[in-house]
């Protein structure tokens, strides 16, 4: 929905072009002289303005002049009762973007106007995403063959055939860390009636408290000190698709009592306007953290929660996703395999017993990391468990305990942990001791099962102290 100012002195045009817009949903301003327009303008802060050539106090052309001083971006429509290709010219020289000839057509004045409008919005649009393909954000991106993931997509695909225009629940995704919310908000978009319309998506706490309202609402010119255009918000962007709110559970109360009203109105304000715009917004919004905790602690309005709330999926944790681990770590080698162009490249038994064994506290996000981890560091075509950087106790069995000599004795007195160190360090750390161990110390043995060259298992146990072994 889109707001017009018509500036025009026949009365009768522009009593009935309003009309006639207004019934189109649109909202319709009116001025009768120029300088009447040019204030309406700053008043209304209109997506498009139909402007007639010859008015009472000053001509069209001087109008676009001072519009354009106040806006550069806004399409203007200029009519006219004396048309002429000289007059074209000298209009779109001023800073018009489009011109029509009296009498004009309602129907055809109403295309004009919609069309310049969807177009600075689009342009807007780009400012704020980049567009991806359709088939990344469907039921198909959702890889899982468990049964909670079976259940989860048909209830993706129920709340997708909700959405109807005009009348569109919230959802509420819920889920830990790295579970895949965004994934099942694309799903939830694109499965739906306005996939062909923008996605527009934000993390509430990326964002600090006192832009949030601007990067969501817009702002008009000189609504503050570095406001010295208008903007369209990420609300307005969205309009006629979905709103993504990331980590909903950070936003500002003040900013939630806001964001209440667009859903239940279906009305915003931009900073620094007194005029309400309509939007048809699909809200989706995703939180990892307890809301009704948040509700008793003060942080999050109770009120908003229950709007949000009339729809909700829960994503599953990974480990409860009952032999998934496997089959999206296949996903993501093929993925890095095609990426990093390492064709071939597979997963031996014991990496693929250790990636059924981990508990993934970090779920599909930190599975994903290690496989790509692993891809990119590995000197061969298969990933042997000791090449995926998971903690010991994720890993296969040792091999028996190697023999004795001088190598072992070297490693068993670097065998307890160094103190200090980040967990990661540790980590390898221990890789490195187990792989060496299986080894019998042997270097070039104990590369081949991490899968990376001599020089950089070399270069890693220098890093931890851990000797020189046997070249082999």
């Amino acid at each position: 929905m889109a707001t017009f100012l018509i500036v025009d002195d026949e009365e009768t045009f522009s009593k009935n072009a309003a009309k006639f817009l207004e019934k189109g949903g649109h909202t319709v301003r009116t001025a009768a002289t120029g300088g009447a327009g040019i204030s309406a303008f700053a008043e209304c802060s209109p997506d498009a303005v139909v402007l007639d050539f010859r008015l009472p106090d000053i001509d069209g052309l001087t109008v676009i002049a001072r519009i354009r001083a106040l806006d550069a971006a806004v399409p203007i429509l200029m009519i006219t009762g004396h048309g002429s290709i000289e007059l074209a010219v000298e209009a779109m020289k001023a800073g018009a973007n489009d011109l029509l000839t009296k009498p004009v057509a309602l129907g055809d004045l109403r295309q004009r106007l919609v069309q310049l409008a969807q177009r600075q919005l689009e342009a807007t649009r780009l400012q704020y995403y980049e567009t991806r393909e359709r088939g990344a954000g469907g039921l198909g991106a959702i890889v899982g063959d468990s049964a909670v993931m079976q259940e989860l997509r048909e209830r993706i695909a129920r709340i997708a055939d909700v959405d109807v225009e005009g009348a569109v629940p919230p959802v509420l995704i819920i889920g830990e860390t790295g579970t895949g919310k965004e994934l099942v908000a694309r799903a939830c978009h694109f499965g739906s009636a306005r996939r062909d319309r923008p996605f527009i998506e934000i993390n509430c706490a990326a964002i600090p408290a006192n832009l949030l309202e601007s990067e969501l609402f817009g702002h008009e010119r000189g609504a503050f000190t570095d406001a010295k255009e208008r903007k369209h918000g990420l609300i307005e962007a969205a309009d006629g698709g979905t709103l993504f709110l990331d980590e909903i559970g950070e936003m500002d109360v003040g900013m939630q009592a806001k964001l209440l009203k667009v859903i239940e109105d279906g009305k915003l304000r931009r900073v620094g306007s007194l005029q309400e715009r309509k939007v048809d917004v699909c809200v989706l919004a995703a939180t990892n953290q307890d809301l009704e905790e948040r509700i008793r602690q003060g942080a999050f309005r109770a009120d908003l929660y229950f709007r949000l709330a009339v729809l909700k999926i829960r994503v599953p944790a990974l480990r409860d996703r009952d032999g998934d681990a496997l089959v999206l770590a296949r996903h993501f080698l093929a993925e890095f395999a095609r990426r990093y162009r390492k064709p071939g490249i597979r997963f031996d038994s014991t990496a693929e017993a250790a990636l059924a064994a981990h508990a993934w506290p970090g779920n599909v996000r930190e599975l994903r990391n290690v496989v790509e981890q692993a891809v990119l560091l590995a000197g061969a075509d298969v990933i042997a468990a000791g090449a995926l950087m998971l903690p010991q106790s994720a890993l296969p069995a040792a091999a028996p305990t190697a023999p004795p000599g001088a190598a072992t004795a070297t490693i068993a007195s670097a065998a307890d942990p160094a103190d200090g160190g980040s967990t990661l360090d540790r980590v390898e750390r221990e890789m490195l001791l187990q792989a060496l161990a299986v080894s019998g110390g042997n270097v070039s043995k104990a590369a081949r099962e991490l899968g990376v060259s001599r020089d950089t298992l070399r270069y890693r146990m220098d890093k931890h102290g851990l000797g020189n072994g046997r070249s082999g």
